[in-house]
């Protein structure tokens, strides 16, 4: 029998079977989604800072939106260093006008001839 490795994560150990691959997603979850949709009016594409409630927007979802290529750093915020100004990129504008293909539906061919069926 075979033992396992232990990974150290986190302050833990844990075997190799138990550490989980980060999610990878393929799409803006619905807050990124939101969030970028609002640069669109805004010159230059610039990324508010605050929802449309006064919060400040999540830090997880600037930063998820900067890795992903959707936003960008912009300038910096001489009030408040520790919070980045971002502007859209053309991917994240085409994601915020709802220009994305998914594989699947580039993949797919159209069916311009699908049948209707009616009671008889």
């Amino acid at each position: 029998m075979m033992a396992s490795r232990a990974v150290r994560q986190g302050g833990g150990d844990l075997s190799e079977d138990q550490v989980k691959e980060p999610k990878k997603h393929h799409g803006p979850t619905a807050s990124q989604r939101a969030w970028l949709k609002r640069g669109l009016d805004e010159p230059g594409g610039k990324l508010p800072m605050f929802d449309a409630e006064g919060r400040q927007v999540d830090q997880r979802t600037v930063q998820s939106c900067i890795d992903s290529g959707w936003a960008e750093p912009w300038i910096a915020n001489p009030i408040k260093p520790d919070w980045q100004i971002c502007r859209l990129t053309e991917k994240g504008r085409g994601l915020a006008r709802g220009q994305e293909q998914t594989r699947s539906a580039r993949s797919q061919p159209h069916k311009l001839d699908e049948k209707k069926t009616t009671k008889t």
